[in-house]
């Protein structure tokens, strides 16, 4: 796999999208948990969503329970939560393994093609991937990266 494009996702409620709906797009894709201490990062997330999106920025969020168990919600309960509690407009996909033989396909190429990832593993809940409009990712971020200071990295893309 070469760019963004190639890959399929399964939503939340099941129906699969192919991430070529985002050529062309600045994309910021995110591993997220309902029950994290870094949950409240939503709040920042959908910030830049709603500041960026007319300009070209998506963001994808991709429910993981690897850590600490901290999203054992289903699909709907993950979709009320982020709707009701953070105002969640940006596409949530269904629940996905970030580490590890079951990692998604997705995540196993972000790991090997971010420069500087080299192929490290998902440290935590909310690390997040800067993906170009050409398709690749240019850059990844920490779980302890605030969304705000991702900003100037999307504008300079956009």
């Amino acid at each position: 796999m070469t760019s963004l494009s190639d890959f399929d996702e399964t939503r939340l409620g099941g129906a699969t999208e192919a991430l070529s709906a985002y050529a062309g797009r600045v994309v910021l894709v995110v591993n997220v948990a309902s029950q994290c201490g870094n949950t409240p990062q939503y709040e920042g997330l959908e910030a830049l969503y709603r500041q960026y999106e007319q300009q070209g920025l998506a963001i994808l969020g991709f429910p993981c329970n690897q850590f600490g168990e901290q999203e054992p919600g289903t699909d709907s309960e993950i979709a009320a939560f982020c709707s009701t509690t953070y105002g969640v407009d940006f596409p949530l996909f269904g629940k996905i393994n970030v580490n590890g033989k079951d990692a998604d396909p997705l995540y196993q190429w972000l790991k090997a093609a971010t420069p500087g990832s080299e192929n490290r593993d998902i440290e935590w809940n909310f690390a997040k991937f800067l993906v170009g409009r050409d398709g690749r990712p240019v850059a990844r971020y920490g779980h302890q990266f605030p969304p705000a200071d991702i900003g100037p990295d999307i504008q300079k893309l956009l």
